[in-house]
């Protein structure tokens, strides 16, 4: 299995001398995790995450994208064998990765994401996806509660590399809050500091956190997670017990480790 096989060849692209509000806008229309920068011979020079867009505070900017984009952990080769790939991106930690069409040019050709790899083992080799949830699942998950203020959460999400977190109240699961939460709030971005130096009070996590998550039980086959987090594209699903407490989390990586060990 080639990584051209199973690839995203039409996956949006930004240059680096745009807008980074232009960035912002492919990223929140498109849903995306990670947006290529190119230069305009199309060869990589970064990526803009989430996380990047989260960190500007105004809705109206000037700066441009190279100002804002990071290098690349990893960049794939469109003739590579995905399985060594995957194992590198689960390396870098990272769920997404450039695919250029040679090392020495550096052409962008596309983008593979985990859940490509995921799908297309779903396909060709489910008994590869055989294991429990139990087998694969962090025990050790860090939570809030729908009563932490926005910017705490988002501070802690920062500087943990967190892309979701599960909502907990009462021990019990109440929903999940993501970046694509903070990115598609009506509260913009988080703001830790007036112009006066000052604090501002937050709103509260219960204002911007989804409710109604998807979760499953310790015992669920990986195929039938795999299957959720490809259809629906969701990025982590909660581990729950008959009473609805929080015992786990399961994302992509967790999937995609199994598969390639």
């Amino acid at each position: 299995m080639r990584v051209k096989e199973i690839m995203d060849g039409k996956y949006p692209f930004v240059h680096d001398d745009e807008l980074v509000t232009r960035a912002r806008a492919v990223i929140r229309n498109w849903s995306l995790r990670i947006l290529p920068v190119v230069d305009r011979d199309r060869k990589v020079v970064g990526i803009i995450s989430r996380g990047d867009i989260m960190k500007i505070s105004s809705s109206v900017s000037l700066i441009r994208v190279r100002g804002v984009m990071t290098a690349p952990k990893y960049m794939a080769t469109a003739d590579a064998d995905a399985f060594p790939t995957v194992k590198e991106m689960i390396r870098a930690d990272e769920w997404y990765a450039p695919v250029v069409d040679s090392a020495a040019s550096r052409k962008l050709d596309g983008v593979l994401g985990l859940e490509h790899f995921i799908d297309a083992i779903i396909k060709v080799s489910p008994e590869k996806l055989a294991k429990e949830v139990s087998e694969i699942m962090s025990q050790k998950v860090l939570t809030c509660s729908p009563d932490d203020e926005i910017g705490q959460v988002w501070r802690l999400m920062q500087e943990r590399s967190l892309a979701g977190i599960p909502v907990v109240k009462n021990d019990r699961l109440v929903g999940m809050v993501t970046q694509k939460d903070f990115l598609e709030s009506s509260s913009n971005y988080p703001t830790f500091e007036s112009t006066k130096g000052r604090f501002r009070a937050s709103p509260k996590i219960s204002s911007i956190m989804h409710t109604g998550v998807i979760s499953v039980r310790p015992s669920v086959k990986a195929i039938r997670v795999a299957k959720v987090m490809v259809s629906k594209d969701i990025g982590r699903i909660p581990v729950t017990d008959e009473e609805e407490r929080l015992v786990g989390i399961v994302d992509r990586e967790d999937i995609a480790r199994m598969i390639v060990k």
